[in-house]
């Protein structure tokens, strides 16, 4: 299986991020953000935390706007699966692939520290690895995590069971406590928390290896 790491000036995770999918087994490309297309047999695309053109204008919206996003944008549109973490589910949001928007902390402060997770949702590529409801330590590291939807897309995300993670104790000011939502398809993932950052021991937890061990077994199942 082949994971795309794409790096954006500002970028500061894809390092971490890509050897988090070399350790489940992908073979990583590393792509710059000029790239026009992604590598021949992308399976996952990933797009890795950080502050893309330095958070100019608004989190994410010059790196949706960069010649790698229509390629990252047709590949999602063809089914294929995309991860964003923290930075990545701005740009996620600002490429329309995903409902709502990241807003500035309710506390208008960065917050870096681990938190616990609530898995919402098992069903999907991403969050098989875990048990619906099982509790998780993921760090975090923001200034503009508050997700925010509205009324009836909050609903629609409810009914659709495609909250993935919501915090145990709201940080930011999220509504619904989301930490982490599905695409319709359930093949695209933005979530605020970095698992990359809790995907082995050195990092003092590996509860965020599953998420990239899931996709590794449920495609070369596939």
């Amino acid at each position: 299986m082949k994971a795309a790491v794409i790096t954006f000036p500002g970028s500061n995770c894809d390092r971490d991020l890509a050897v988090a999918f070399e350790r489940a087994g992908f073979r990583v490309a590393r792509v710059w953000h000029k790239d026009s297309d992604l590598p021949e047999g992308t399976d996952v695309v990933g797009i890795p935390g950080g502050f893309s053109y330095g958070d100019y204008l608004r989190c994410g919206a010059i790196a949706a706007q960069s010649p790698i996003s229509a390629a990252v944008k047709a590949h999602a549109q063809k089914g294929g699966h995309v991860l964003g973490i923290c930075n990545g589910f701005q740009v996620l949001t600002e490429m329309g692939l995903l409902p709502g928007a990241l807003m500035r902390n309710a506390s208008l402060k960065f917050l870096c520290k681990t938190v616990t997770l609530r898995v919402a949702t098992a069903a999907s590529a991403f969050t098989s690895g875990y048990a619906k409801g099982q509790e998780i330590r993921i760090p975090i590291a923001h200034h503009d995590g508050n997700y925010t939807i509205d009324a009836d897309g909050l609903k629609r995300l409810q009914d659709q069971d495609r909250v993935a993670f919501a915090y145990a104790q709201n940080p930011n000011g999220s509504m619904g406590d989301i930490a982490g939502v599905l695409s319709e398809n359930r093949r695209v993932l933005g979530m605020m928390p970095h698992p990359e950052r809790a995907a082995e021991a050195l990092h003092g937890s590996t509860d965020g290896a599953a998420i990239f061990a899931a996709l590794m077994g449920g495609m070369a199942l596939a």
